[in-house]
C-alpha cells in the first residue's frame, strides 16, 4: 500500500481516537524516558502525529516548540483544531523534504506503515533532521527478521512493515546513532520502542 492509501484509511477511523475511550497515557512514560536524554529543548517533530495531541501537550509542557506531520488529512484537521497555535504538516513522510532541524523527533506507531523498502531511507531522513545530540523515539515490530503484511482489524485494510530489531539497530548505528533504550513494551506482542541519540 502507498502511504497516501494509509492516510485515506486513517481518515475513516479517527473515531477510534476521538471517542473518549482512547488511553491518552499510551506512550507517555516512554517519551519521558526519551526526553531525559535531550540536551536542548528547541524544536520537536511528531511524525504520524494523529489527532490526540498527547505528545504535543507533553512537548509543550517540557518547553519545546513542537510540530506535527501526518499523511491523514482528517487527522491533521482534528490536530489543528485541538492545537491551533501549533504548526501541522499534511505530508507523506516518505516524500516530504524536511527543512528544519529538531532536538527531538517522535514517530510513535507510525514508521511501521511506511513501505518496507523505504524505511531505512526515512530513518536516515529523520536522523539527518536531528541536531547534534538530538533524540529519536519510534515504535516498530520487534521481530527477528524483516517482514510486511496487511491487516483490517481496525476496519479498513492497513499495511504494516518492519526491518526487525537487528535491522533497525544496524541502520541506526550506521547513521551514527547511539542506542539509549530498547524495550519490548507489550511482550509477548512484538510492539517495541527504541530511543536513539545522534552522536
Amino acid at each position: 500500500m502507498h502511504p497516501k492509501d494509509i492516510g485515506r484509511a486513517y481518515d475513516k477511523i479517527t473515531h477510534l481516537w476521538e471517542n473518549g475511550n482512547f488511553n491518552r497515557k499510551n506512550g507517555i512514560d516512554a517519551h519521558k524516558r526519551a526526553l531525559a536524554f535531550v540536551n536542548n529543548k528547541g524544536k520537536a517533530l511528531d511524525v504520524g502525529c494523529g489527532s490526540t495531541g498527547r505528545f504535543i501537550d507533553l512537548l509543550l509542557s517540557e518547553g519545546f516548540t513542537p510540530e506535527g506531520v501526518d499523511v491523514s488529512a482528517e487527522m491533521i484537521r482534528l490536530a489543528r483544531r485541538r492545537h491551533p497555535g501549533v504548526v501541522f504538516h499534511h505530508r507523506d513522510i516518505c516524500e516530504w523534504c524536511i527543512e528544519d532541524k529538531y532536538d527531538f523527533i517522535t514517530a510513535w506507531d507510525s514508521i511501521w506503515h511506511i513501505p518496507l523498502q523505504q524505511q531505512a531511507t526515512v530513518l536516515a531522513k529523520l536522523v539527518f533532521s536531528l541536531n547534534k545530540g538530538g533524540v529519536l523515539i519510534f515504535t516498530f515490530g520487534g521481530t527477528d527478521e524483516k517482514s510486511d503484511h496487511t491487516d483490517d482489524s481496525m476496519g479498513p485494510e492497513v499495511y504494516y512493515a518492519t526491518l526487525g530489531t537487528n535491522g533497525f539497530l544496524t541502520v541506526l548505528i550506521s547513521l551514527g546513532c547511539l542506542c539509549r533504550h530498547l524495550e519490548y513494551s507489550q511482550h509477548p506482542e512484538s510492539h517495541t520502542y527504541l530511543i536513539v541519540q545522534k552522536a
